[in-house]
């Protein structure tokens, strides 16, 4: 069809996905149009009317999905790395089937998308209504499709992944949701963090002048709403411009994979961290002198 005396596609169904996104689609925001397209499952296994869940991309901070339950997020991508979300990093494993995956953010799109790298494998990702992200592959000898991969459910995963600020949620460790270095549990008898009414709190104030930064290994990265962001100066330039900002909490590299380049800064509570064994990236949290 012409638009506006142009060739040019009045619709199509890959920019408006419902529950699946088949390979070489894309989800995310086309700047030109500023149709955001998302997935959203079916109400239930038997009623594909539109269901309660969804699987957005967020882009107020560095650009990271979120899966929205009833409109209240329930899980976040982490920002993209420069090879992964920070946040999911098994999805490495869908190399193994010879799927390959990007994201882009250009001047006229932000958006992630997959391919098959050979032309022998066919696979769907599915946004399903019990809340589970799921990639399905093609198994030609029993002719059915088989769940290769799923977003996991473990505690870790759910938003916020430990409730109060200025924590972070280790599978690893007992209890899973611990304090930064640096922060305390509110209540002195409260050192589990499952109680919701637990807050982390400083152990010193900070002076501005003077103070310094932790450096919190392998984890996704706080969430980035309203984050200040700039791709243009490296990570020491970062840090002086977080310390010479009285509110500045902590900062990042916003893609390590992709060079030096790249500075994330927050200003508020840091949220929804979680911690990797082999996986993630560096968080810089500013502290008190005293508290390194």
């Amino acid at each position: 069809s012409k638009t506006n005396g142009q060739d040019g596609f009045m619709w199509q169904s890959f920019d408006y996905p419902t529950d699946t996104l088949l390979p070489n689609m894309k989800l995310g925001l086309d700047l030109k149009t500023k149709n955001n397209r998302f997935l959203t499952s079916w109400k239930n296994s038997y009623d594909p009317s539109s269901g309660y869940l969804s699987y957005k991309l967020e882009t107020l901070g560095l650009p990271e999905f979120f899966m929205l339950r009833g409109g209240g997020p329930a899980f976040r991508s982490g920002p993209w790395d420069g090879i992964q979300f920070s946040g999911i990093p098994d999805m490495q494993k869908w190399k193994i089937v010879n799927i390959s995956y990007n994201f882009t953010e250009t001047i006229e799109e932000i958006a992630f998308t997959y391919r098959l790298t050979t032309p022998s494998v066919y696979a769907r990702l599915m946004m399903n209504s019990d809340g589970f992200l799921k990639l399905f592959t093609w198994n030609p000898e029993t002719s059915d499709w088989n769940l290769f991969w799923l977003l996991s459910a473990e505690a870790c995963n759910i938003y916020p992944s430990c409730n109060p600020s200025y924590s972070y949620c280790d599978e690893n460790k007992v209890p899973e949701c611990n304090c930064i270095k640096g922060f305390e549990p509110g209540n002195p008898q409260e050192t589990l963090l499952d109680n919701s009414l637990t807050e982390c709190s400083r152990k010193t104030q900070l002076s501005c002048i003077g103070d310094g930064f932790f450096m919190l290994t392998k984890v996704k990265l706080p969430n980035t709403l309203g984050a200040i962001v700039d791709k243009t100066i490296g990570l020491m330039e970062c840090e002086e411009r977080c310390i010479n900002n009285c509110n500045c909490t902590a900062f990042a590299n916003t893609n390590p994979q992709d060079g030096p380049l790249g500075c994330v800064m927050w200003t508020s509570e840091l949220t929804d961290i979680r911690r990797f064994v082999n996986a993630g990236q560096d968080l810089y949290v500013r502290l008190a002198a005293v508290d390194l």
